[in-house]
């Protein structure tokens, strides 16, 4: 859905009219992945997606392989996974904790937990297999990905014949085109086929110029320890199609695949549909024909497939470009550049990471598809790690963070729907599991719109709907969108404040903060601690459940109030919120992350779950808060620097935040270096794409903060970035941000929007005017030495 010019204007973001970055790629840096050799691994294959179909590009000479995707491919059925005992037991659980008997509190919650009590699985779809004829040896091979235009190549020469293979995937004609060339007419014969690793799949060839697979999910057992649950009926139904068309040569059938012989170009298209119609249902329309339909999509001349999809995508890319100097190590292949980061400098790299996040952020979630999962849009495993599910103690929250800042709002659209969804399997959970009003989430779900607890004792965490709530106030404090405060963001602040008024239990005498309100059960996301010498996770109002409930019942307030909504409701949140107990500092200095100063089972644990309130959270600043602040940066010492690839994102941005850049560029290199794929990929280990859009959208947060009063220029910069320019990053309160800096200080910057701010660098601030339709620019001081003309653009357009 195109958004209006009323929503465009009322988000107060346009693009400026007198950019300092050049309107071409930016600086002299290509936006480009690049290779000297094809892949062997599926983690060294180049992604590509359109938010529904996905593909992994291995790039092989003789042999091609493309891995497919389709956001809706999943394993079992629609179900309600809540259990009816679960109610009844939930006053003796609290009993328990509150007595501290954890373990008997342990077992018992396993009893409540969702039935059944793992979720289901993201399934891969199929492999497009390209067979060449090739004869004598292979020169000149290189394998890119362009960021810029989100079409990845393969160029190499044999026999004296040079080849080129280009591959994206179209948003506009929902295909995935491959244009295979050379520079001697004749010169591709070759095999096309499909191949799928779900069983009872059925593939046969169409008219001689196309490839039908169809097929059913199958029933599945799959074991206790992957952490992925299994069914007893046969699934979704999928078909897949392929169309080949050669020019100059001829098509043939070979079999049950498509044999090209002499053909001077061939374009390849594929499309795949699953009967997926919704988290309630399975369609009962007929998959296939829509499918053939693909052989009169707007046109087969792949230049006009391809112009097409480039417009499309550079609409949102385009939006943001990032200089952090000259890339000196452009010629050095992506693959050493990542193995070479902790070493090298190559300010460059990281650029090329951050614009790589919003990518894979275009690529895995558009308008009409699936949010982002585990691992975006790509996987090829049966059983994947994880499940490639929607985690929502941390993982699904932070692939969204830099859509906002990264102007990629578009983007979040899967994520909206899907909590609109959530907010009715949710309200079911609630009643069923709590006797409560409003809607909850636990720390999973899935395709079939899961919200019970799940996976074990430490799925009793009750506070994943207040945070994707609070995503949502987020959206609107950047974009100050009414309308979608009010149809899309508030019913959901709501329904969680609802939840969390309803089962907000008083800590009772005896207990640190008796009187206080406390959620119960509950946990610090997976983490354990030692008390009496016994290791727990179940516990009472751990840090992060008041800070996000706090954040939530403020919001609320404030959305009550612009909407002039609820107020009695908001009246009993902000009493509610008074009477959480407080954020406290430990016995080491540390932000206590337990209700009690608990010792700490993993003290090196992944999970920083109690510093939400320093990020994304805003109550913890350096200058607002700066006790709180200090016993953040103490906690982070403690924590240490290591962690999987998401955590090491988390904890940059945390950095960030505490305006330390160094720091935060220390951790970016080591991400880089040993959390990064050869394709660029984050990794837990195993692959789990959250750590990219972290890790970039905390590269955002180095260069540019926002709050409701205002934006801080430059605030983590690190020296190893001591010149730099920046276009289009998005900040709190409809602000679009372009500067310059040179020998670490701004240099210039412009501010588009329609608010008055207070605007800050280093040791000076400014309070200033920006007007809707011109640009204020401001020098290195913060001085306007002159208002742009105006005019009037739809960053959309």
């Amino acid at each position: 859905m195109k958004p209006t010019r009323r929503v465009v204007l009322q988000g107060g973001a346009a693009s400026f009219g007198l950019p300092l970055l050049p309107a071409a790629a930016q600086s002299d840096a290509p936006l480009t992945l690049w290779y000297a050799q094809e892949a062997k691994e599926w983690t060294e294959a180049l992604p590509l997606g359109n938010g529904r179909l996905g593909a992994m590009v291995f790039g092989g000479v003789t042999e091609e392989r493309l891995q497919l995707n389709e956001a809706t491919l999943w394993g079992g059925g629609p179900r309600d996974y809540n259990n009816p005992s679960a109610r009844e037991k939930l006053p003796r659980l609290r009993e328990l904790i509150f007595s501290g008997h954890i373990a008997e509190a342990e077992r018992l919650a396993g009893e409540m937990m969702g039935a059944p009590a793992l979720l289901m699985p993201y399934q891969p779809f199929c492999d497009l297999r390209l067979s060449f004829d090739h004869k004598g040896g292979v020169s000149d091979y290189r394998r890119g990905l362009s960021l810029d235009e989100a079409v990845a190549d393969v160029t190499y020469a044999v026999g004296g014949t040079r080849f080129k293979r280009e591959v994206f995937a179209s948003y506009t004609d929902q295909v995935i085109v491959l244009r295979l060339t050379a520079d001697r007419p004749g010169s591709h014969t070759l095999t096309i086929g499909l191949d799928t690793p779900q069983p009872g799949a059925d593939i046969k060839v169409l008219g001689g110029h196309g490839l039908l697979l169809t097929g059913r999910i199958q029933p599945r057992q799959n074991p206790r320890n992957s952490w992925v649950g299994s069914w007893d009926e046969p699934g979704l139904r999928y078909a897949g199609y392929v169309r080949a068309v050669a020019e100059g040569g001829q098509v043939a059938r070979q079999g049950n695949r498509l044999h090209v012989v002499a053909a001077d170009a061939v374009t390849i298209l594929f499309s795949g549909a699953t009967s997926f119609r919704n988290y309630r249902e399975y369609s009962t329309t007929d998959l296939v024909g829509p499918l053939l339909q693909m052989d009169n999509v707007r046109s087969r001349d792949a230049g006009v497939l391809r112009s097409a999809h480039v417009h499309d995508y550079q609409t949102l890319f385009h939006r943001v470009r990032l200089d952090l100097g000259p890339d000196t190590r452009r010629d050095i292949p992506t693959n050493r550049r990542i193995m070479e980061a902790a070493t090298a400098a190559d300010p460059a790299l990281a650029a090329l990471y951050f614009q790589f996040g919003r990518y894979l952020l275009i690529a895995a979630s558009r308008p009409g598809g699936q949010p982002a999962n585990l691992q975006g849009l790509w996987n090829d495993r049966m059983v994947p790690p994880w499940g490639s599910k929607w985690t929502t103690n941390i993982n699904l929250q932070m692939n969204y963070w830099l859509a906002d800042c990264g102007a990629l709002w578009e983007t979040q659209e899967p994520l909206w729907d899907l909590i609109a969804d959530l907010q009715v399997t949710g309200g079911e959970t609630a009643r069923v599991h709590y006797g409560a009003d409003g809607w909850v989430l636990h720390h999973n779900t899935d395709i079939w719109r899961a919200t019970a607890p799940v996976d074990g004792a430490w799925g009793h965490w009750p506070t994943g709907g207040a945070w994707l709530a609070l995503q949502m106030w987020e959206h609107y404090r950047y974009s100050c969108d009414r309308a979608f405060l009010q149809n899309r963001a508030y019913p959901a602040m709501r329904g969680a404040v609802r939840f969390a008024l309803d089962t907000l239990v008083k800590i009772p005498e005896g207990k640190p903060h008796a009187g206080r309100l406390a959620t119960v059960p509950s946990i610090s996301p997976e983490n354990s601690y030692l008390a009496n010498a016994a290791r727990g996770q179940l516990t009472y109002a751990p840090t992060m459940d008041i800070e996000l409930l706090s954040a939530l019942f403020a919001s609320f307030a404030k959305a009550s109030r612009i909407l002039g909504q609820d107020d009695a409701l908001s009246t009993e949140a902000e009493a509610a919120r008074r009477l959480l107990p407080p954020l406290q500092i430990g016995a080491r200095g540390q932000l206590q992350e337990w209700i009690e100063d608990y010792g700490e089972a993993e003290p090196e644990h992944r999970h920083v779950s109690h510093l939400w309130a320093l990020y994304p959270g805003t109550h913890i600043t350096p200058a607002g808060t700066p006790q709180l602040a200090a016993a953040a940066r103490r906690t982070l010492e403690l924590r240490g620097d290591g962690g999987t690839g998401w955590a090491k994102a988390w904890k940059i941005a945390f950095w960030a935040r505490l305006l330390d850049g160094d720091r935060a560029y220390a951790l970016l290199k080591s991400q880089i270096a040993e959390s990064t794929l050869p394709n660029m990929f984050d990794t837990h280990p195993p692959f789990q794409i959250d750590g990219n859009f972290g890790g970039a959208a905390a590269i955002a947060e180095m260069l540019l903060q926002s709050d409701d009063e205002g934006i801080t220029l430059l605030p983590a910069l690190p020296r190893a970035w001591n010149q730099g320019r920046v276009y289009g990053l998005r900040a709190r309160g409809g602000i679009a941000v372009e500067m310059e800096w040179r020998d670490g200080a701004l240099l210039r910057a412009a501010l588009t929007g329609d608010r008055t701010l207070t605007v800050r660098t280093g040791d000076r601030s400014a309070r200033v005017t920006v007007k809707r339709g011109a640009a204020l620019h401001l020098d290195g001081q913060l001085r306007s030495p002159a208002r742009a003309g105006t005019h009037e653009t739809n960053i959309y357009d």
